[in-house]
């Protein structure tokens, strides 16, 4: 069996995006983990996975001072109804641990969404494993994972 980290290595290699690896060992909080990137907490961006229904999954990448909107989430996709999956459920559908989860690798490739204010900045994403980090140009996360951008947070 790959390890989170070693699936998310591989497919950043095959995607061909510069990035760089980070190795920080657990943090209690964003803050935390910011500081051990050198980076700004709003560079941290967290990958959700949100259910739209049974067995359907999209991931929606979210500035580490941002949270979903789920009104502005729901009219983008058009739906009325989404819920945040429990830990287990999140890893069957992506197979890694919540923390850790990244559209990169994932077990099903699952739609992304961005949210606006990534677009033109440098972003660290998780690895695929507690204290592992990749940080890269958010265009090419885009880019490579033909992410729908679009305004779906608000400040956290």
């Amino acid at each position: 069996m790959t390890s989170g980290e070693e699936r998310v290595s591989a497919a950043l290699r095959e995607s061909g995006i510069e990035h760089t690896i980070t190795r920080h060992g657990p943090v209690g909080s964003l803050a935390e983990a910011a500081e051990a990137r050198g980076i700004q907490p709003r560079d941290i961006v967290k990958t959700l996975v949100v259910r739209r229904g049974e067995g359907d999954f999209i991931f929606v990448l979210v500035p580490g001072d941002r949270q979903i909107s789920w009104p502005k989430l729901r009219a983008l996709l058009g739906v009325s109804r989404l819920s945040m999956p429990d830990a287990e459920t999140a890893r069957g559908a992506t197979g890694y641990e919540r923390g850790t989860i990244t559209p990169f690798g994932s077990t099903t490739a699952w739609p992304v969404v961005a949210d606006a204010t990534i677009a033109g900045r440098t972003v660290s994403l998780g690895a695929g494993a507690h204290g592992v980090a990749v940080t890269t140009a958010a265009d090419d996360v885009v880019r490579v994972l033909e992410a729908q951008v679009a305004d779906v947070t608000e400040p956290a």
